[in-house]
């Protein structure tokens, strides 16, 4: 029997570590060829030397399972190492189906002490590392699609997170670039449809060494797989990547320990016409403020109260 992503090939970014790694485990399980992605910086927040070390442990773990793997080391947020590893998968696999875009850093602080080198970097490396694997490989499905005159096989699964949905005090700069990546995904989705690739996001939540400060109180169980294991979350991104996902696209998806939650766009929660040409202070007054009113000080818009979700 045939594995689902028997004779495909895959990108994972930031695979060296937690969830990239489950990931990338996960996929090869799957049959995937994968080439795993790490700059390997020691430090959450990016600090430290660059090491070749955890991206390399995970692809040799991965071939003493029987799957096929090589390491890449390079910083998907710079766009010429982006373009190298692309180009890398389709000259070891012959071309690139699978692309799962998972590297990340943390530089918590609130917004009225945030500094511009706390901002500028995880911006760079959630949002702008996403962009630039998706721009090369969106280019290869494209041209691969113009030559094969018809849709070919892409799939492409980004990194949100429940900090864009439900908010996140101490973290301005991630949920601002977590909120972009779901707005490049739904882009993405749209663009590539014709080609035959899709796009989703997926919110996971699970115990990392990004994470290890916000699931501090929650203990790991003495018997049975952790709740907040990546493992929960690996098999999603299994399916994601596999044919049976062909109709799932542009889609965000909240998955954590055994849940996964299909997030609908925003609706309309309520609305409000003039009467006359135009709103005036005073009419918008008279209908807004009552809104509001009903509503708890400090409320959000409501994705936290509808998914029943805290800060992840």
């Amino acid at each position: 029997m045939s594995l689902p992503l028997e004779g495909l090939s895959a990108i994972v970014t930031g695979a060296g570590r937690g969830l990239g790694r489950a990931e990338a485990l996960e996929l090869a399980l799957l049959g995937a060829a994968v080439v795993v992605n790490d700059y390997g910086q020691p430090g959450r927040d990016g600090s430290g030397a660059a090491s070749a070390a955890p991206a390399e442990e995970v692809a040799a773990e991965i071939r003493a399972a029987g799957g096929t793997a090589l390491a890449h080391t390079g910083d998907v947020a710079d766009f010429q190492q982006a373009r190298a590893l692309v180009e890398l998968a389709v000259a070891e696999f012959g071309k690139l189906d699978i692309l799962v875009n998972n590297a990340g850093i943390l530089r918590d602080r609130m917004v009225f002490s945030m500094a511009e080198e706390e901002w500028d970097p995880v911006i760079r490396v959630h949002l702008k590392g996403h962009f630039n694997t998706i721009r090369f490989a969106a280019a290869h499905w494209r041209e691969r699609s113009k030559a094969a005159g018809g849709p070919v096989y892409g799939r492409i699964v980004n990194t949100s997170s429940e900090a864009f949905l439900a908010g996140s005090a101490g973290q301005p700069n991630y949920a601002a670039a977590k909120g972009g990546i779901v707005g490049l995904t739904t882009s993405t989705a749209l663009a590539l449809a014709k080609y035959g690739v899709t796009a989703n996001a997926i919110c996971p939540r699970a115990r990392t060494r990004m994470t290890e400060d916000v699931f501090a109180g929650l203990g790991r169980p003495e018997d049975g797989l952790d709740p907040l294991a990546p493992e929960h979350v690996a098999p999603l991104v299994g399916y994601l990547a596999s044919p049976a996902a062909a109709r799932v696209n542009g889609q965000l998806i909240v998955v954590h320990g055994g849940m996964v939650a299909i997030v609908e766009r925003p609706q309309i929660a309520a609305k409000f016409d003039s009467k006359q040409e135009t709103f005036t202070y005073d009419e918008l007054d008279a209908l807004l403020t009552p809104h509001y009113a009903e509503r708890p000080s400090g409320e959000t818009f409501g994705a936290a109260e509808v998914l029943g979700l805290k800060r992840g």
